[in-house]
């Protein structure tokens, strides 16, 4: 990976990024099919908790965790693509301080650039402290990653709605229909770790 330089026929140079070619289906191709067998989605799952864990290790907050950032190669790796919008974390920065983040720090949701005071990522893998604009740290992801174990295991999005409000909404002050019921397959054990993962603070 990395920004490299090219000289062109006519003499000027051209700036380019080099990046890794990841062959496989996503994980939301992947989903389109229905929920994954319990022990696959463990596996699944215990890789991309590796994949979080060594980026918040190196102080990165991934900000935008979901099915489609999430490859399934055919020789069976897992990895965690698209760290676009992530976000350096110096470990120093405190969302319980009850301070209010600086505008500069204040993520976006639109695809042309950034706005100061508005929301980044995708609605329906948010956190609460995410979609209510707050700083952010790593555990921003693991209600992320929890949101993406909830689908794998049951084959439907944690919360819905039409619109980016309703979705809002639900993450802030609606719980999701416990995964149990939706796949009574699910052993107690991935259904508590699913429900640490989403508890809202």
């Amino acid at each position: 990976y990395g920004f490299e330089s090219a000289r062109l026929p006519d003499g000027s140079s051209s700036h380019f990024l080099a990046m890794e070619l990841v062959e496989g289906e996503d994980l939301a191709e992947r989903l389109k099919r229905g929920s994954i067998p319990v022990d696959e989605a463990v596996a699944i799952a215990m890789r991309v908790a590796e994949a979080l864990e060594e980026a918040h290790e190196k102080g990165i907050v991934h900000r935008d965790l979901k099915p489609a950032n999430v490859k399934l190669t055919p020789e069976g790796k897992v990895k965690v693509l698209d760290f676009g919008l992530a976000k350096a974390w110096s470990g120093n920065d405190d969302p319980l301080s009850g301070s209010a983040p600086a505008l500069s720090q204040s993520p976006t949701l639109a695809r042309t650039g950034t706005a100061a005071g508005l929301i980044l990522g995708t609605a329906a893998y948010m956190s609460p402290e995410q979609a209510r604009g707050e700083l952010l740290d790593p555990r921003t992801d693991l209600f992320s990653f929890g949101l993406v174990l909830y689908e794998m295991a049951t084959g439907k999005q944690a919360f819905s709605g039409r619109t980016s409000a309703l979705l809002f909404d639900a993450i802030l002050h609606r719980d999701p229909t416990a995964p149990s019921r939706i796949n009574p397959e699910l052993s107690p054990a991935v259904e508590q770790i699913i429900r640490k993962a989403t508890e809202k603070d």
